[in-house]
């Protein structure tokens, strides 16, 4: 049954992108970039104006945030709003809020970053919905994290566009924050790829530690992701495009 409701959930959720619902409406690419549905764990599927996510009810986390980063959205003059962080009503109580993060030597880390939705007021303010965040250790965030997010868009100016894919990675029994039990992620995921050209792909996986990493340190495939997190990322990729975007990472090549 569980697996029923994700595919009509799923067909609902490209037949509104067909429709004009999505920001990327026009953009075909979009829907067949989505990643496949999770197996055998919770899988929700949300629609943002910046980005698609399947959010996880066990963990109170996305399981994964997808977004198309173009060129033009990679800059903006929209602000940060006041009182940005909020409860995301779409998800099922109980869910992530601002006191289970309070004091918890947690900061709040965006998954798909405001400075990627500076395009739009509502794409900027839907970025700050918990289910987009994660814990993150503060130099985690503010460092490598922070140096990912920056360089994806500066490839998605240098190139025209990226597809962009991030999520944490959660062990079997992980710490929880709070009294909603916000699972507590070991590392978090990045994905990119490039499609303009010669295809290309690169994967980080960055460790949530106050340790100091640095983006070369992190680089993997996107096969190594997959293998990790048991997603397929981009089921729609033909063999051809399989080998150059998936098992394939140099940060030279970018």
């Amino acid at each position: 049954m569980k697996r029923l409701f994700r595919y009509f959930a799923l067909s609902l959720l490209l037949s509104l992108s067909a429709c004009g619902i999505f920001r990327n409406s026009a953009d075909i690419s979009y829907r067949r970039m989505l990643p496949s549905q999770m197996n055998d764990i919770p899988d929700q599927l949300i629609s943002r104006k910046g980005y698609t996510l399947s959010y996880n009810c066990e963990t109170k986390l996305p399981n994964w945030v997808f977004w198309h980063l173009s060129a033009e959205h990679a800059t903006g003059d929209v602000a940060r709003p006041i009182a940005a962080y909020h409860v995301d009503s779409k998800v099922p109580k109980p869910r992530a809020t601002g006191a289970d993060y309070r004091r918890s030597g947690y900061s709040r880390g965006h998954m798909c970053p405001a400075g990627d939705n500076k395009w739009d007021k509502k794409a900027m303010y839907e970025s700050f919905a918990y289910s987009n965040i994660c814990p993150q250790k503060s130099q985690c965030n503010s460092g490598v994290w922070n140096a990912i997010e920056t360089m994806c868009r500066e490839w998605a100016k240098e190139y025209g566009d990226v597809y962009i894919v991030s999520g944490p990675i959660v062990k079997k029994f992980p710490d929880m924050l709070g009294k909603n039990q916000v699972a507590v992620p070991e590392a978090f995921f990045k994905v990119v790829v490039c499609l303009n050209g010669r295809k290309k792909g690169i994967g980080f996986i960055c460790d949530n530690t106050d340790l100091h990493q640095t983006m070369r340190q992190c680089v993997v495939t996107i096969e190594e992701i997959e293998d990790i997190t048991g997603i397929n990322f981009f089921p729609n990729f033909n063999e051809r495009d399989r080998m150059d975007v998936e098992m394939k990472a140099n940060l030279r090549d970018w």
